[in-house]
């Protein structure tokens, strides 16, 4: 699909690109058309006013250049260049078409057969300005005063091989255009597509490790269900066991199913939350209170030290869930007779929630992964607790939801510890950061 999607994104870049270079061509060939046509109509015009064969304009090249032009020499802005172009004029008696003068300057040299040919086709056109085809000619004619007939003709070959040349360098031009805009359209694919790509590969872990997940409970519960259906005789009470089984491995698949739900809400952006000012202070100590009792069963010493009158603005549910993960996650792996310490002080405009367990320190490899969804730096130790691996991305995304970061250390001499730094007040581009942070 990846690859798909970026063969897709490079053709329909290079075809925007292609239409643009197209159309500019199409552009530039069409305006140098019109510039040589004006060039060459502005050498007939020059030319008409050659008388003979006295060709008027004399390029001089002297060391000084001469500070001013000779006397007499019709100079204009331009007519340098009008002079190199293939340009001549002869006068013709309407009436019986006979040439009587020509003026050819300095350039041109075309045969009297060409030449009468040419005079008869323009006068057998009656235009005052046109083409002929044979020979390749433009011509432009005037009358003047006695009734006698100027005509004027430029040699069209100058301005094909001008087009050609044009042309081929536009050709060139363009193929290296494309080749640069084809490597720039890969490099943009590839820089485009990877938060795509990685999202797709995430997804795909994401079904293939929930689908895991799913697995064994739902397996444990048709196994008991097969127990429970192959003795009909006995009693609830005589399958209570059974019984216990199915409900404590449905209760654990639901749960599980909460956390997934949870999670794609939030890709989707469509998981509901409600900003409010709350103080921070009593919702973490409430969270303290409740598992005291857990921490007492599982041999784990409980210490805090929060501030009081923390307050800030977020969504209460998810803050209380925040606070839970972190501290069931830090019971979990203290160890035997650990310790876990909570900290909950202001920094600057921030909140600053700590918590901190004793215990095997998590290797430095694990530590960038601890987030991502299904993770374990140890499987069967996270799995004999009842973890899935969401807990901590869960954590991961109210934090980013409430416009903060969530990080962890672990050492062997300070253990392991979670802090999110939590904004005190809600910003409203903290969603942006969120999928920001999701993309990269």
């Amino acid at each position: 699909m990846i690859r798909k999607l970026r063969r897709k994104f490079i053709f329909i870049n290079m075809l925007l690109v292609s239409a643009v270079l197209l159309a500019v061509f199409v552009v530039l060939l069409a305006s140098t058309t019109r510039s040589l046509r004006e060039q060459s109509l502005s050498a007939m015009r020059l030319a008409l006013r050659w008388e003979d064969d006295e060709f008027p304009i004399r390029i001089e090249i002297d060391l000084p250049p001469p500070e001013g032009r000779p006397e007499g020499e019709d100079m204009r802005h331009g007519d340098r260049h009008l002079a190199m172009i293939p340009a001549f004029a002869v006068t013709v008696d309407q009436e019986s078409g006979e040439i009587l003068s020509s003026a050819m300057g300095g350039n041109v040299s075309i045969s009297d057969t060409a030449l009468e040919q040419a005079v008869s086709q323009v006068l057998a056109s009656g235009e005052r300005e046109g083409i002929i085809s044979s020979p390749r000619l433009r011509f432009l004619t005037e009358e003047d005063d006695e009734g006698q007939l100027h005509i004027a003709f430029a040699d069209r070959g100058w301005e094909r091989e001008s087009l050609i040349s044009l042309i081929g360098t536009s050709l060139l031009m363009g193929a290296g255009a494309l080749v640069c805009f084809f490597l720039v359209s890969l490099f943009l694919s590839n820089m485009a597509l990877r938060p795509v790509e990685r999202a797709w590969e995430q997804q795909r872990q994401f079904v293939a490790d929930a689908s895991h997940e799913l697995k064994t409970p739902i397996t444990v519960i048709l196994a008991n269900a097969g127990i429970l259906l192959s003795h009909p005789e006995e009693t609830v009470v005589q399958q209570e066991k059974w019984i216990g089984f199915i409900q404590e491995e449905a209760a654990r698949m639901r749960s599980l199913v909460e956390d997934m739900l949870f999670l794609a809400k939030n890709d989707a952006a469509r998981q509901p939350t409600q900003f409010t000012r709350l103080s921070m202070s009593e919702l973490t100590t409430g969270c303290l209170l409740l598992f005291e009792p857990v921490a007492f069963e599982a041999g784990v010493s409980l210490d805090s030290d929060i501030t009081p009158d923390l307050t800030l603005s977020g969504d209460e549910e998810q803050l209380r869930r925040l606070v839970m993960i972190l501290l069931d996650n830090a019971v979990k792996y203290a160890g035997e007779q650990g310790t876990v310490f909570l900290s909950l002080t202001p920094l600057s405009d921030r909140v600053r929630l700590a918590v901190t367990n004793s215990g095997d320190p998590i290797p430095a490899e694990h530590l960038p992964h601890l987030f991502e969804r299904f993770y374990r730096a140890d499987s069967s130790r996270s799995r004999e607790r009842g973890g899935y691996g969401l807990g901590l991305a869960i954590a991961q995304t109210i934090v980013h939801t409430h416009g903060g970061k969530l990080t962890v250390t672990s050492t062997a001499q300070q253990g392991t510890c979670f802090t999110a730094l939590l904004p005190v007040s809600h910003r409203r581009g903290s969603g942006l950061l969120r999928r920001l942070h999701r993309s990269h």
